[in-house]
């Protein structure tokens, strides 16, 4: 998707400008607390960066359709990154922020990585949101033996040495809310995404899993990013669901606007044709209408309303930041997990040395807002699923939660090609791919 598609700018409310340059120094004291701490961790030392600063990349779209989704989660990295100086910085430097904008346009991802990586010499970079933006910047950080953090739910069928993934893989978010789907809501699926890697391969994984488990896939569609032209699937979804049926949205950016407007128009409502989300959380609800999504669901790892007192923490830092009117998210929450994630590894490391600090990563342990989560072998990190209904006033109710974090698995078990395969960057004979015996 090198092309720049048609977009309609699409402002959050709350919502706070950003710069291309930030140098935050502030004073909030609200972080996750580390709960495990390797033996022999060697202190501060000498960091491989210049100065009293320590650069790092924030990329994602401030305009553009995603920006809609994108802009909060610069919120919550910035958030981050404030209270890790207000408290010392790391190995007693301040982070410097440096923020470029994707624009909802993949090659300027792959642009604007480059020029953080070569020009701004940053030491990590935290940053986009679709995976068609993630695919076109993996290259640059694997030809550069470079370090992205990457905070957002995605459809597996990867694992890179130089990525940490903080959101969900597959069978974090997608399988076990088809699996509840299945016993709660109907067997009946029509399947509506964006027309680009992740709703086609997550919808290639829920067919496979609806064909294991007695389910049935009745329709499939997809919209270009940013098109709103939504009334022809409006019109296939009555046309395979007459009687009503579940609809599995893959849908990202204010494609979303669009298709929640003409589906309650269309009188498609929640009761006979409840939707299950996975790129849908507070953010895009309170932007969207919660008069349009009242009653839907969303599958995420954390919701806003998680009772734990890490969140309480995290959700009372960020509307002191930005404002009362502010919500948090899961994308959010996974992107402010993953500057501390990646603090803890550079001071085990006791430096920014990129091959140092990948080798920290693994086995990270904080008490996050979604309750404790461990980054694995395979640059995933372990995350206990929620299913959340959209209610009055525009949060979730969590109507699922698994009792325990369910560990990551990249390489789908339910889509033959990759069933059988497995992950672990700690062990060179494995890597990102291998077949378990």
């Amino acid at each position: 998707m090198g092309k720049r598609f048609n977009r309609r700018k699409f402002l959050i409310a709350g919502s706070v400008s950003l710069g291309s340059t930030i140098f935050l120094k502030a004073c909030v004291n609200n972080s996750p607390t580390a709960t495990s701490t390797p033996a022999g961790s060697p202190s501060a030392s000498p960091v491989a960066a210049a100065g009293d600063t320590i650069k790092v990349g924030i990329l994602h779209s401030l305009s553009g359709t995603m920006a809609i989704s994108e802009k909060s989660v610069v919120d919550a990295e910035k958030l981050a990154i404030k209270e890790i100086n207000a408290n010392g910085g790391v190995l007693g430097k301040q982070i410097e922020a440096i923020t470029e904008d994707g624009a909802s346009n993949w090659d300027t991802f792959r642009e604007k990585a480059t020029k953080l990586i070569d020009q701004d010499k940053v030491a990590v970079v935290f940053g986009c949101w679709t995976s068609a933006s993630r695919k076109n910047v993996k290259p640059v950080f694997e030809s550069k033996d470079h370090m992205l953090w990457y905070p957002v739910q995605y459809e597996g069928q990867e694992c890179s040495k130089n990525i940490f993934y903080t959101g969900a893989a597959p069978n974090q978010q997608i399988e076990p809310s088809v699996d509840w789907l299945l016993k709660n809501k109907g067997k009946e699926f029509f399947l509506v995404g964006s027309d680009y890697v992740f709703p086609r391969t997550a919808n290639t994984i829920i067919k496979a899993q609806l064909e294991a488990l007695g389910g049935k896939t009745v329709g499939e569609d997809y919209l270009p990013l940013g098109n709103t032209e939504v009334t022809p699937i409006i019109t296939k979804i009555k046309q395979n669901l007459p009687n009503g049926g579940v609809i599995y949205n893959t849908l990202n950016g204010d494609s979303n606007v669009a298709f929640f407007k003409q589906l309650k128009g269309a009188g498609l409502t929640p009761d006979k044709y409840p939707s299950m989300s996975v790129s849908i959380a507070e953010e895009e609800v309170k932007a969207i209408g919660v008069e349009y999504l009242k009653d839907h669901y969303a599958a995420w790892n954390y919701f806003q309303t998680v009772d734990t007192p890490a969140n309480k923490k995290f959700v009372a830092a960020f509307k002191k930041e930005y404002g009362e009117n502010r919500v948090t998210n899961d994308p959010m929450e996974a992107a402010y997990i993953a500057v501390y994630l990646w603090k803890q590894a550079v001071e085990k490391a006791g430096t920014t040395d990129l091959a140092k600090v990948r080798a920290a990563a693994s086995g990270q342990t904080i008490d996050a807002p979604e309750g404790k989560v461990t980054m694995n072998a395979n640059h995933h990190i372990s995350k206990i699923v929620r299913i959340g209904q959209v209610r009055d006033d525009g949060l979730f109710d969590i109507v699922y939660a698994t009792p325990a974090p369910v560990e990551p698995v990249p390489w789908n078990q339910f889509v033959k090609e990759t069933k059988g395969f497995a992950c672990d960057w700690t062990d060179p004979a494995k890597g990102g791919k291998y077949k378990k015996v």
